[in-house]
């Protein structure tokens, strides 16, 4: 018999309240509808899981993560429903989609844009960590945008591999995360805290600025010892400002007691829009970003082993 997810789920049939509509997205084991609420009319983002597929119990954590978090940049979710063989959890819906996609589509971007996002990525890390969640998973497809007023708001999504914990008694030692974004502690198997959503912040504003992965390769052992090692360089990027690379610099730290914490990172001139080049970026910018969005869609998927 298929487990509940009980006292998570708003009672009575979806189909009740919302009209199931075309389908917007999918996954290994979901597929993402929109549907309409049939009183307010409203639209949202319906994710359908297959229940037989999943570990129930994670997916419940998940539920009840997000259901604690509300932050203008954190995805929302609205309710869950329930069926004998589909859990439905009710998202808002965000038009842009992934944010790498949307930059590439904009066509005119510049490092203040990135600057721009990358405060808004942190403002939501500040607040899960305050909250003593660790995401976890941070990288380019758990982050959405849509326009507002001509600039793009981001949200975090994806909070399947997150977990509450307490700083003062908890230590974290599952291994999991996506490979690219991975941070050293990780990999070392050692147990590890909220520093490892600092390095993911890291890596996605090296691309945010590049157009490229700071580690990369398609042999793991390989792609792996090069995040240990630290072992990036800026030869191919000299249009990055001073700023921008020093933030970075104070990310991509293999002793996660000397990473910036979310508190300290938006504190930096960068972040805060200082020492920005305004220059739009040169259209090898946006070929690269093309291209690193074709190859990540091919790429391993996040992995979580205890």
């Amino acid at each position: 018999m298929a487990e509940s997810a009980e006292h998570s789920t708003t009672p009575g049939d979806i189909n009740d309240h919302y009209t199931i509509q075309e389908e917007i997205g999918r996954g290994s084991f979901s597929t993402v509808r929109s549907g309409k609420h049939k009183i307010s009319g409203e639209v949202f983002a319906i994710k359908c899981i297959q229940k037989k597929f999943i570990k129930m119990h994670l997916l419940e954590r998940e539920i009840k993560i997000m259901k604690k978090l509300k932050h203008p940049h954190i995805l929302p979710l609205v309710e869950v429903f329930e069926n004998k063989e589909t859990i439905f959890l009710v998202l808002q819906m965000v038009s842009g989609g992934e944010l790498f996609d949307k930059i590439v589509e904009r066509g005119n971007y510049s490092e203040k844009d990135a600057s721009n996002i990358v405060r808004q990525i942190l403002g939501a890390v500040s607040y899960l960590h305050s909250e003593g969640v660790v995401h976890r998973d941070l990288k380019p497809e758990n982050l959405l945008c849509a326009e507002k007023n001509g600039e793009m708001h981001i949200y975090v999504a994806d909070f399947g591999l997150s977990r509450v914990y307490d700083e003062k008694f908890d230590k974290l030692t599952t291994y999991c995360g996506s490979p690219e974004y991975v941070a050293p502690e990780v990999l070392a198997c050692v147990p590890y805290e909220k520093a490892v959503d600092m390095w993911s912040v890291g890596v996605v504003t090296y691309i945010l600025l590049t157009g490229f992965l700071p580690f990369y390769d398609k042999i793991h052992t390989v792609l792996f010892e090069k995040i240990q090692q630290v072992d990036y360089n800026w030869d191919d990027c000299p249009e990055v400002s001073a700023e921008g690379k020093h933030f970075i610099q104070h990310l991509l730290v293999r002793d996660p007691k000397k990473r910036y914490n979310a508190e300290q990172a938006l504190r930096h001139p960068w972040v805060k829009g200082e020492g920005v080049s305004k220059l739009t970026l040169q259209p090898s910018f946006l070929d690269l970003m093309k291209e690193y969005n074709r190859d990540r869609k091919g790429r391993t998927a996040s992995f979580e082993a205890s």
